[in-house]
């Protein structure tokens, strides 16, 4: 059913400045700009996913719906977006799953820059039934371009989205039985929690629990996400000469990486980035 993560939303109340902010952290240029239905939107398409801002854009309901997930949530990442290759049939698993979709609509938008367009089709799952986390599915034929680097140590991909819930058995039975997600690892540590690794294309989805934290029908939360980098120490340099707050470097969970984190210029979203092991994904 899904073949990959096709982008994640992250809302802003200020367009211009997120753009900007992120072509900093990647150090790659935005591929697609373009409004409509309440919002203004810029995308950056790496390696194997998009990240895509919005930003509430008039006063219609539309755009004050985009003004109220603001004034409740902050800025932040608010969505998932999974890629298949037939909304059809997509649409009537979810609905026999008992995650109560949306009719599929028909969405076309045009680059601001360029003029050139793109459509796809989508659904989306109702968010009671998907544990609190805004989830869309989409078929589109045309790729997206590319963003352009704009200089050396950019970022190349996602390499995970972290989700925590505070119950993993049914985040578990989600994200596998239900979503179609292959789990790769489900481990625990005293220290981290639960940690549940499900692949989805080039990237994994997180799922963590800490015991403890909250009550068990607490909803899931999208948490933050990981970048993959080829060369960390250039990276950090970059993004130091670029006024950028980061970490040291330091050893990963998974042997053979090195991580560091991002503490601003992110439009709230707690980012990692990795450079993983002998240059192969995480």
């Amino acid at each position: 059913m899904i073949i990959g993560l096709d982008h994640v939303v992250v809302l802003t109340s200020d367009i211009a400045a997120a753009s900007a902010a992120y072509e900093t952290l990647f150090a790659r240029s935005p591929s697609w700009r373009y409004s409509g239905g309440g919002a203004d939107r810029t995308l950056f398409t790496l390696d194997n996913t998009t990240l895509e801002l919005v930003a509430p854009q008039g006063d219609d309901d539309a755009a004050q719906r985009v003004r109220s997930a603001l004034a409740t949530q902050g800025e932040g990442l608010a969505s998932l977006c999974f890629r298949t290759s037939d909304i059809a049939k997509t649409h009537r698993r979810l609905d026999r799953l008992t995650l109560k979709p949306e009719p599929v609509s028909e969405v076309e938008s045009r680059d601001d820059i360029s003029g050139a367009t793109l459509s796809w089709k989508r659904t989306r799952a109702a968010t009671d039934a998907t544990r609190g986390v805004r989830m869309f599915f989409l078929e589109r034929e045309q790729e997206r371009p590319l963003s352009v680097r704009t200089t050396t140590a950019s970022i190349t991909a996602m390499d995970h989205v972290v989700v925590s819930t505070a119950d993993p058995e049914r985040a578990a039975a989600l994200y596998g039985a239900r979503l179609g997600l292959d789990m790769a690892l489900d481990r625990s540590h005293p220290e981290w929690g639960r940690l549940m690794f499900f692949r989805c294309g080039d990237l994994v989805v997180e799922v963590t629990h800490r015991p403890g934290k909250s009550e068990t029908d607490a909803p899931d939360r999208l948490r933050g996400i990981c970048w993959r980098v080829a060369d960390i120490d250039a990276t950090r340099a970059r993004l130091i000469a670029a006024g950028v707050d980061v970490s040291e470097v330091r050893t990963g969970r998974k042997p053979g990486t090195r991580v560091m984190s991002v503490r601003n210029g992110t439009c709230g979203v707690p980012t990692l980035l990795v450079q993983p092991s002998q240059g192969k994904p995480d």
